[in-house]
């Protein structure tokens, strides 16, 4: 079968380039022919990409590097101009948020992306196709299908709650035309489901509304034992310092972060973009109580994004025990990565409640605390096993609905503790991975929002980590088998192909319990 994607952004990083990735080497593995439609230039550097296409003199040019060519990617010609859902940066365009566009630019780049697609479906014949994100890939594949071919639309979080609930009289009408020709639409998570048809007003979209969440490369995200744990870190590093492996973020202490690590000690990781709602803020400000109670705790911080800078302005408050210092950053909150302004009131709740003995414990932690935490820039998601396999844990405190938990997928199959927010599609994934502990030990994956969730991720955090080595061991053998048992990449391409023919009975809806174990 052929099929045709449009995901319209780069291919390595995380999140929906990430799915977009691995969706495709899941159809090729499967026998399956791709076209893939996105601007990773690098897209040729790839093991399954075969082909690669552009429209750079002018017309369709594709140079094939291996026949037959099962995967071939395309890099639409849209200029310098990136429209994206959150301020970020990539490397020869210049990413400005969809909001930011005049509706003239934007109907430029929907119409180049249009005739891109014209053009390879005028080559390829696709049998079904795939959209990504609410907008403007769907919309682009219905102007650009007409109705010839089959699509399925699979909905980021992104698009939808940074772009379209925001802006709904501009990016609504977009998202509907998109929508409405899909044969099916799929979802993360419940969540996702009940907010896309809150924002979208379709009484018809839910019918066509079936869970699709990503997968986890079970073959690469896996367990391994002490030794191989180091010699995994050990070479991450190489890899760093060789310069072969990509950190974005102008991290040069990246590779000897990584040599600091040692998995006889536990290790945390937090692995995301740096922007206020992942939630960054939460861990550093509970990071001085994990460290009282776990003094040889190790906290890495893989990332890059506009909230960098004030991340690191709040470390060095919270070091220095200047906790008015604190305080001012979590007033000013996303104005230190250049949004509105907002404060970040669960940081603030929580220094506004520091008092007397215990302030003066926190500080006292607080001062040799973040010596033992390093930042890395943003890594190669390729990289992830490398490092989450040596992790004792991981924590994922978005304070932003999130579609799907995969980075806590991750890290439950390579055995590393996933500690997560306890809301939207994050809740989910922790509610399917609970019954692989004993009951005892599920309420550690998971802490609420609100004005002690500082406290609680610090507690249950350090409750992790504190867990007798032996419980620990059986805790990340049990999470690693149900997460690779329940998330494949095979399974995500078999189901984007129902949901594009239309069959949807096959797949399950969003209400259902598909979410549970395996």
């Amino acid at each position: 079968m052929r099929v045709l994607v449009f995901h319209g952004y780069m291919l390595r990083g995380t999140g929906s380039n990430i799915y977009n990735v691995n969706l495709a080497r899941a159809l090729v593995d499967l026998g399956h022919e791709v076209d893939l439609l996105c601007q990773d230039r690098d897209a040729g550097d790839l093991a399954f990409v075969d082909a690669v296409g552009d429209w750079d003199e002018g017309r369709l040019r594709v140079r094939t590097s291996r026949e037959p060519a099962r995967c071939t990617v395309y890099l639409p010609s849209i200029g310098r101009t990136l429209p994206v859902y959150v301020a970020d940066r990539y490397e020869g365009f210049d990413a400005v948020p969809f909001a930011e566009l005049d509706d003239a630019a934007l109907e430029r780049y929907v119409a180049a992306n249009v005739d891109a697609v014209r053009d390879v479906v005028d080559r390829v014949a696709p049998d079904v196709a795939l959209a990504n994100h609410a907008v403007m890939g769907p919309v682009i594949l219905a102007r650009a299908l007409g109705g010839a071919v089959p699509y399925a639309v699979k909905i980021h979080g992104s698009a939808l709650e940074y772009t379209v609930r925001p802006h709904r009289e501009r990016f609504l009408p977009y998202a509907r035309e998109g929508l409405a020709a899909a044969a099916g639409v799929l979802v993360g998570s419940r969540h996702t489901g009940a907010s896309l048809w809150e924002v979208m007003g379709e009484p018809e979209l839910p019918r066509k509304t079936r869970l699709g969440p990503p997968g986890v490369d079970e073959a690469t995200f896996r367990p391994r034992d002490a030794p191989a744990a180091q010699r995994g870190l050990e070479a991450l590093a190489a890899r760093l310092e060789a310069g072969a492996t990509a950190t974005w973020g102008g991290e040069a202490e990246a590779a000897p972060a990584i040599r600091s690590l040692d998995p006889a000690e536990p290790i945390v990781a937090f692995v995301g973009k740096l922007i206020v709602s992942k939630g960054i803020d939460l861990l550093l400000g509970a990071w001085p109580l994990v460290a009282e109670r776990v003094p040889s705790a190790r906290l890495c911080v893989v990332g890059f994004g506009t909230y960098r800078d004030g991340a690191r302005r709040l470390v060095r408050a919270l070091r220095d025990g200047d906790i008015a210092g604190a305080r001012d950053v979590a007033a000013l909150g996303r104005e230190l990565e250049g949004g509105p302004p907002g404060e970040l009131a669960y940081l603030a709740a929580f220094l506004d409640g520091l008092h007397g003995a215990h302030l003066d414990a926190y500080r006292e932690s607080a001062a040799g605390a973040f010596d033992r935490v390093r930042f890395t820039g943003r890594l190669e998601h390729s990289d992830l096993p490398d490092l989450l396999s040596a992790c004792a844990a991981q924590v994922v405190p978005s304070t932003f609905p999130e579609a799907f938990g995969m980075v806590a997928a991750e890290a439950a199959c390579c055995g590393a503790f996933p500690l997560s927010a306890g809301h939207s599609g994050l809740a989910e994934v922790s509610a399917a991975l609970a019954p692989a502990l004993e009951p005892a030990l599920r309420p550690l994956l998971s802490f609420e929002l609100g004005r002690d969730a500082v406290q609680q991720l610090a507690t249950r955090l350090a409750d992790v980590l504190a867990l007798d080595p032996a419980v620990r061991v059986r805790a990340a053998a049990s999470l690693s088998d149900l997460a690779r048992r329940k998330y494949s990449w095979a399974s995500v391409a078999e189901g984007v192909i129902a949901a594009a023919h239309g069959r949807l009975s096959e797949l399950p809806e969003p209400g259902s319990d598909a979410m549970a174990p395996a």
